[in-house]
């Protein structure tokens, strides 16, 4: 028998609670400028976001850390441009998390960084925005959660597409019971070839990055720089898709629901199309949880070697929801419904405005209130995409214990 055990019980709340500002190690006042370390440069996003919403937040972002020399000068650049100041260079982690001129912290590395350095973060009173996905293991995760918890931290996971507004007004929709009884959610997300692919492809030599670094609390090796450049494809730095793409799928079965965690899931994969590459990680995988509380089962999927059949559907008594474009309005229609009360041709979701998951990081760090997605839907979607991974590594049914925290194959 495979078990995961929580070493300490972690009394999370899933409810939207304010944290006390004076837990905060420099309050910030109404016209304190929000000073920002950025930690991992990469493709994500993150700091350009950082600089869309600075002015208007009054933040800056005054430091730049990455192991990539390249990624660091790029980064670099585009802040003295946006910003006309040139930030403070970092290459560790650490060095930032050290420095008092640092309110908070926007984590975008390779996932098996993710934990320990938000861990790292909390304990230095650093509010931290961390990508998804937030663990790749159990024991990581509950020493997070309890850092953030125990430091009064504010943090926001990187799962921004809750933010967007067709979210949460589908969200909206739902919970006034426009699609009725929920009983299935599906996604499935393909594509012509694994992601990874076209990260790999980029030129990196060792003289241009801090190997050792980047490894952390992998098992030292001489460098390689395909591992380093497409990270995402070997399962020592992040799991698949399972762990990745499914993130953002299942943060929003939780989010549109109010569901918290599966209390089964199954899972099946391997390589399947692209099987004399180098990549460890599976191009194909199919995964069912049981969501039973909640009365609904969810199933995802990633095919790679084909761009056709993805969808993302909420199936419920009244009819079904489409979110396959979940950046556009979604639709609904009364489409296999028996009932007589089935949505009708015709009907819309009415939209709700929302806030930029990034301004909503910021607002937050300064009114202390929980942001839109905080510690514990990461603990949430943790939980759903380590289950899937235990199943997928074991062929075993992996079920989850509420009371206990356990997971167990």
């Amino acid at each position: 028998m495979s078990t995961l055990n929580r070493r300490e019980f972690v009394n999370y709340s899933f409810a939207a609670a304010s944290l006390a500002a004076s837990s905060y190690q420099r309050v910030l006042g109404a016209n304190d400028r929000l000073s920002l370390g950025v930690i991992g440069c990469g493709s994500r996003g993150l700091l350009r976001e950082a600089l869309q919403f600075q002015k208007e937040c009054n933040a800056q972002v005054v430091a730049i850390c990455d192991t990539w020399k390249q990624q660091r000068e790029k980064a670099i650049a585009m802040v003295k441009q946006a910003s006309g100041t040139a930030p403070e260079e970092f290459v560790h982690y650490q060095d930032v998390l050290a420095s008092k001129g640092v309110d908070a912290v926007i984590i975008g590395t390779p996932d098996h960084q993710h934990c320990t350095m938000l861990t790292a973060a909390a304990r230095a009173g650093k509010d931290a925005y961390c990508e998804k996905p937030l663990a790749m293991n159990l024991k990581e995760l509950n020493e997070a959660v309890d850092a953030v918890k125990k430091n009064n931290r504010i943090v926001q996971i990187g799962t921004q597409v809750r933010s967007w507004a067709p979210s949460v007004s589908g969200r909206a929709f739902v919970q006034s019971g426009g699609l009725g009884k929920i009983f299935k959610i599906e996604q499935s997300r393909n594509s012509k070839q694994p992601y990874w692919y076209s990260y790999g492809e980029r030129p990196i030599t060792e003289a241009d990055v801090d190997w050792k670094s980047f490894l952390m609390n992998q098992k030292n090796r001489p460098f390689n720089g395909k591992q380093y450049a497409g990270w995402y494809g070997f399962r020592e730095f992040s799991r698949g898709p399972h762990t990745n793409l499914m993130v953002h799928f299942i943060d929003l079965v939780h989010y549109v629901t109010g569901a918290k965690v599966p209390r089964s899931v199954m899972t099946m994969g391997g390589k399947v199309r692209f099987k004399d590459d180098e990549y460890t990680c599976p191009d194909s995988i199919e995964c069912v949880l049981d969501y039973p509380d909640e009365g609904f089962l969810v199933r995802y999927n990633s095919t790679f070697g084909t761009g056709a059949n993805s969808y993302l559907k909420f199936i419920g008594t009244k009819g079904v929801m489409d979110a396959s474009n979940w950046s556009k309005p979604w639709t609904v229609s009364g489409e296999g419904s028996s009932e007589e009360d089935r949505i009708q041709p015709g009907t819309t979701v009415p939209q709700v405005e929302s806030t930029h998951h990034m301004k909503n990081f910021f607002e937050c760090v300064r009114s202390r209130k929980a942001p839109n997605a905080p510690i514990e839907a990461g603990f949430s979607h943790s939980i759903a995409t380590l289950m899937a991974d235990l199943s997928y590594t074991t062929g075993r049914k992996v079920t989850y214990d509420p009371v206990k925290q356990t997971i167990k194959a």
